[in-house]
């Protein structure tokens, strides 16, 4: 039995995902969760063999912090757990440098694709296969290389989610009046005249 978890936003998809899985005689479904602290939490707890996340759940920075840090509380630490990503075409940016790292332990598929194709993955990621969706290699070609620098990224990821500088300062442990830098620089390489307009208009171009 290929033990999955779920860490996926939306408590109607997930629970669809979820009883779709538990119909196949080889896939077992021990927890569904829709937030980085569970997501840890339940990986610690059950240890699955793969964990089917989104984007919206864990970003790719938290992704790539889960399969490649060390200390306690670590997906690596924990387990050999695989994660497979569901993600979309215009945030497929960032990919290439996370596959050629952690390829084997991370798939990436888009959100679209046929449910039975993601059972599938499941239990490729699990026999220790690459799994990764055509038409995503393809944006991830496509796609224009990004202005931002990581450090920029991670500022503008936490302010996407209506952060005030002073919290975004505090959660990446940068002074206010570095993260008020980084976001004038943000806006300048975009082209946007306010924080949220620079949030979607990296969003459409794939870059966070």
């Amino acid at each position: 039995m290929v033990r999955t978890l779920l860490a996926l936003q939306g408590g109607l998809v997930r629970g669809a995902l979820a009883r779709l899985l538990a119909a196949e005689d080889d896939i077992k479904v021990v927890g569904e969760v829709d937030t980085p602290d569970e997501f840890r939490a339940a990986v610690r707890a059950e240890r699955p063999d793969v964990a089917v996340v989104d984007v919206d759940t864990l970003t790719l920075e938290h992704l790539t912090e889960l399969v490649s840090a060390e200390p306690a509380g670590s997906v690596r630490a924990d387990s050999s757990t695989r994660l497979l990503v569901l993600t979309e075409q215009r945030r497929t940016a960032r990919l290439a440098p996370v596959l050629a790292e952690h390829g084997r332990r991370i798939g990436f598929l888009s959100h679209d694709v046929p449910p039975g194709r993601i059972a599938e993955a499941v239990r490729q990621l699990a026999a220790g296969e690459v799994v990764l969706d055509p038409e995503l290699v393809v944006a991830v070609l496509e796609m224009s290389d990004s202005p931002l620098t990581p450090r920029e990224r991670e500022v503008l990821d936490v302010a996407a989610e209506g952060h005030p500088v002073r919290e975004i300062a505090a959660t990446l442990a940068l002074s206010a009046g570095t993260v008020r830098n980084h976001l004038s620089r943000i806006m300048a390489k975009t082209g946007a005249r306010t924080r949220l307009e620079a949030v979607r208009i990296a969003r459409e171009a794939g870059w966070i």
